[in-house]
């Protein structure tokens, strides 16, 4: 799930909020690399889901096939695969809560280990859906962000408010999420979708407000280079997530589930 404890990079928002239009080149070349190291990573962790799902020695990293006792074969995650699943939330927390202390080596690191392991992490999807519904939600996912993207960076309409709502829609999704693990609902889960595609899709559109602000802002402060690279870091793992997200919400919604 998206995660918004990334109190530096939202501070920085903050100050610079009121500050230029974000159409100079400094903010056009700074929206142009949060946008470049967001594709870098799906595109590394779209190729880690493939590997994971048709390598049948990667697969066997990620998944077991044993016998029940009613003489049923059953696939389940193996230890490691599980153990790879929750890697991704350490990466993100560790890049949140250590933003200030991390070099822009050392977070670009991090940020190109978590979309490797949330790649390996999604290879669930293709061994649980169809990979023609996967690939048909990944472009419905892609045609929605491109077009709340270009709404974000566009409109003249302060997004803060509405993101502050939105932001209270993906707690709820989260406390939704925690009490369902027990429930298992179906019915809960496919609600959970329904808002969880409205949430992300509109969190497309203010975060891409917030990274061009960042932008404009950099026009008026004496931001190093060192710290440019990471603010571009932290905008591109909130697109990422914001993407990711509502790829999987998608998929939960309209995928096949293979037989």
């Amino acid at each position: 799930m998206n995660n918004y404890n990334q109190q530096e990079f939202s501070d920085y928002t903050v100050i610079n909020s009121q500050q230029a239009t974000g159409t100079g080149t400094v903010a056009k070349k700074f929206v142009a690399n949060v946008f470049a190291w967001m594709f870098v990573a799906l595109g590394i962790s779209a190729l880690f889901a493939v590997l994971f799902t048709y390598n049948a020695d990667l697969r066997s990293v990620m998944f077991e096939t044993h016998m029940l006792r009613s003489g049923v074969l059953a696939t389940g995650m193996t230890g490691l695969g599980m153990f790879i699943s929750f890697v991704p939330i350490v990466f993100v927390l560790v890049m949140s809560f250590a933003f200030q202390r991390l070099s822009a080596p050392l977070l670009t690191l991090f940020f190109l280990l978590y979309a490797t392991t949330m790649g390996m992490s999604l290879s669930v999807l293709l061994f649980v859906y169809t990979t023609s519904s996967v690939v048909g939600c990944f472009g419905a996912a892609s045609v929605m962000f491109g077009v709340m993207a270009f709404m974000g960076y566009t409109t003249e309409k302060d997004l803060t408010s509405f993101g502050r709502l939105l932001t209270m829609g993906l707690i709820g999704i989260l406390v939704a999420s925690l009490i369902n693990m027990f429930m298992h609902s179906s019915g809960m889960s496919y609600i959970i979708s329904i808002v969880g595609v409205a949430v992300f899709t509109g969190l497309t559109a203010y975060d891409t407000q917030k990274i061009k602000r960042i932008g404009a802002g950099l026009e008026y402060e004496g931001t190093s280079a060192n710290d440019t690279k990471k603010l571009a870091l932290m905008g591109a793992l909130n697109l990422y997530l914001d993407f990711i997200n509502l790829f999987i919400m998608l998929v939960r919604l309209f995928g096949d589930r293979r037989n």
